[in-house]
């Protein structure tokens, strides 16, 4: 089954955040509904569409940022009373603009996210947690990770309200009365939490940072149940979800809308363990999507999808036909319009009119504003930019995105660190490079060039670890005077490992001591400088044990450490090479008394050798066979009779070389990356037994060009073999 839906574009507010944006519920359900919208200007405003009209109802004045807005009301009413948040202050507002509330939280971190079910009001900063009833404080929770998104609900079978917070270190907790009574831990960073309602029960669901949708089971075990969506193809991250009955078969629909412009509608049903999730309607705004909200918006009787994007246009997915007032012959190109099309068009006409009048004058009056009361200086606008560095488990690199309100003129990426710049499909700007020494610590230097109308670029990264330093983003945007912003990014020792919290005790582990005068705030900050995905503070209430994993190798990594002592586990030597190397650097640089101590497991060599092995085959073997279709590509053009007598593999060879080659292409010096892993591996191994075999490489890279697994692990342990 295929939805088909028509977009009409409604109006342009402000630069908004995710969440900021929802359909006031009416008692009918086939009456239009009104939009509540806030923006980072501070200005929440109530407006609906009358024949395709915006008709504002009320508009505040502009405040602080806005960061988050609910709908909430009394138990058995209708949730109509608007809530936003701005800094540490909650204010109420009825759908006709009377403030009832205005509530100081009293937090010591701006509001980040908001929950409010019925009198209980839910707050999240970075990292407190608070429950209000009836604006007193019964109880707060510190959370050690980054907190970015809270809800609250009554389980079934049970009157007790749990809330659930979602948290970047890759764990969904649950609270009641501010405790932790369940940890839930995924695989991926939670973007969002949403209820998802079907036959009259609640699910609890969630969105990730890689684009997965996943259902939790709280009226079991409080753990996680299955994922949902599980889409490789799409791995940007989820920033808002919704539910609603498109295909009115009873069974609520998910629509998903993402942070590269995507916005999905799915049918599944969650009570059906063995149903998929089907995709039945896709479509691509080119803008980060920051809400979306299902209802009766531009016309009575049809179905649509409100959407909000991060530059702030307001549009509709409708089921309704948007050319219903046209006729007459398409081919000849002699339309027909009804009267009320004809007075639309000139009416839009006229504000086309105005709004280049009005641009002429505000262009002119910013350019006076861009220079001073002095001649030689001038005042350098700023843009908010919505910039983020994720790191891809499926490819072990790093996605850059960055998002401009306006266009994008071009991009200069600078590094001080080796780093390689991956193909991205979607991405159609134009890369330059340029020469870089780096003897000055300038290994990169790249230019994209967007094309016209691109507010929105995204960037993969391949990073080498043990390399490390600071990647840097000159965004340069589409507007007079001309003028760049800087984004700065930490590339970090083990820039590769993410977060995990489930650890193999099975495996073959080399020991990393450390000992010293150290406290536990400055061990913390050296891991947190060493490994991504850290938390910013330690929390002395919990035990200091981090996990991590390699998204390169899949070995693993666990850090313990308190006041005075660290011990750090791994089986990959390079890992504890790395971190011995760092470590000491930082506690040199600090004169801290630092005694370090290692245990290396020779049998960690054949583990982490095993774990490369099919890595190096498989691409060894797709290399000869792009070697070898050059070839039979070449027979195929100068005798395509020849091509006939091949053998079945040669002649599959020629059918999918788009495919092989593509493979092959998205993985640019993957070869050479693994030799120079394991030749790392053979460094430090010796490292560590206090020999330099520097001066044996070239034999190990001879190996290497004609590899069998038995030759390489002879050249690692020659007495094992």
């Amino acid at each position: 089954m295929e939805l088909e839906l028509t977009r009409v574009d409604y109006t342009i507010i402000g630069v908004n955040s995710n969440n900021c944006m929802k359909l006031v519920p009416i008692d009918n359900n086939r009456e239009q509904q009104k939009i509540a919208v806030a923006d980072n200007d501070g200005v929440l405003q109530v407006f609906s569409i009358r024949k395709e009209d915006v008709s504002l109802h009320f508009k505040t004045l502009p405040g602080p940022k806005c960061t988050s807005l609910q709908l909430a009301g009394a138990q058995g009413t209708l949730s109509d009373k608007i809530f936003i948040a701005s800094e540490n202050e909650v204010r109420g507002y009825t759908k006709k603009g009377k403030l009832f509330l205005s509530f100081d939280t009293n937090l010591t971190e701006p509001i980040s996210s908001m929950y409010v079910l019925g009198s209980d009001l839910f707050i999240c900063g970075k990292h407190i947690y608070n429950q209000y009833r009836d604006c007193k404080d019964i109880g707060s929770y510190l959370c050690g990770d980054r907190i970015v998104d809270v809800i609250a609900l009554y389980p079934e079978k049970s009157y007790r309200l749990i809330s659930l917070i979602a948290c970047e270190g890759r764990m969904i907790r649950t609270l009641e009365h501010a405790r932790v009574t369940h940890s839930i831990v995924i695989e991926s960073s939670p973007t969002l939490l949403y209820i998802y309602e079907e036959e009259g029960s609640k699910h609890v669901i969630f969105g990730t940072v890689d684009g997965k949708i996943g259902l939790l089971d709280l009226d079991r075990s409080h753990s996680f149940k299955k994922w949902l969506i599980s889409n490789p193809d799409n791995s940007s991250a989820v920033s808002c979800l919704n539910c609603y009955d498109f295909t009115k078969d009873g069974i609520n629909n998910l629509i998903i809308g993402r942070n590269d412009g995507n916005i999905e509608v799915y049918t599944i049903h969650i009570s059906d363990p063995m149903d998929q999730a089907v995709l039945i309607f896709s479509y691509n705004c080119n803008e980060s999507v920051t809400s979306l909200q299902c209802g009766i918006v531009g016309s009575v009787g049809y179905d649509e999808i409100l959407v909000s994007t991060y530059t702030g246009r307001i549009f509709g997915l409708t089921t309704e036909t948007t050319d219903k007032n046209v006729g007459g012959d398409s081919t000849s190109g002699n339309y027909i319009f009804s009267v009320d099309t004809t007075q639309k068009i000139i009416k839009l006409r006229n504000e086309i009119e105005e709004l280049q009048g009005s641009l002429v004058k505000e262009r002119e009056k910013y350019q006076s504003l861009t220079y001073s009361f002095m001649d030689d200086f001038s005042a350098i606008p700023t843009l908010t930019i919505k910039d983020s560095l994720v790191l891809s488990k499926s490819g072990a690199s790093y996605t850059l995105t960055l998002e401009v309100p306006t266009a994008i003129d071009n991009v200069l990426l600078q590094s001080d660190v080796p780093i390689d710049l991956l193909d991205v499909e979607k991405n159609s700007a134009v890369v330059s490079y340029s020469e870089a020494d780096p003897k000055k610590e300038n290994y990169l230097l790249a230019t994209y060039r967007c094309q016209i109308n691109t507010n929105r670029l995204e960037v993969k990264i391949r990073t080498i670890e043990g390399q490390y330093g600071t990647l840097q983003a000159y965004v340069t945007p589409l507007i007079q005077p001309k003028f760049c912003q800087l984004r700065q990014y930490s590339i970090k020792p083990l820039s590769l490992h993410l977060r995990i919290h489930h650890f193999d005790e099975n495996r073959p582990y080399n020991v990393l001591t450390v000992k010293g005068t150290f406290s536990l705030a400055e061990i913390h900050a050296w891991i947190s400088n060493c490994l991504p995905e850290v938390p910013e503070k330690p929390n002395p209430m919990e035990d200091t044990v981090l996990n991590f994993q390699s998204a390169f190798l899949d070995t693993m990594l666990q850090c313990k450490y308190m006041k005075g002592e660290g011990i750090f586990k791994s089986d990959n030597v390079s890992t504890i090479s790395i971190l011995k190397e760092y470590l000491s650097k930082e506690a040199t640089r600090k004169n801290t008394k630092f005694e370090v101590n290692a245990a290396i497991n020779d049998d960690s060599i054949n583990h982490v050798l095993n774990m490369i092995d099919p890595k190096l085959n498989g691409h060894i073997q797709l290399a000869n066979k792009v070697a070898l279709m050059d070839a039979l590509q070449e027979l195929e053009i100068n005798d395509e009779e020849s091509v006939g007598y091949l053998t079945e593999n040669y002649r599959n060879l020629l059918v999918n070389k788009a495919s092989i080659r593509a493979e092959f292409s998205s993985q640019p010096s993957y070869l050479d990356r693994l030799h120079g892993i394991i030749t790392d591996l053979y460094i430090d191994y010796y490292k560590f037994k206090g020999m330099n075999v520097k001066a044996k490489v070239p034999r190990l890279l001879e190996v290497l060009q004609r590899y069998t697994y038995t030759e390489l692990l002879h050249i690692f342990r020659p007495t094992y073999v």
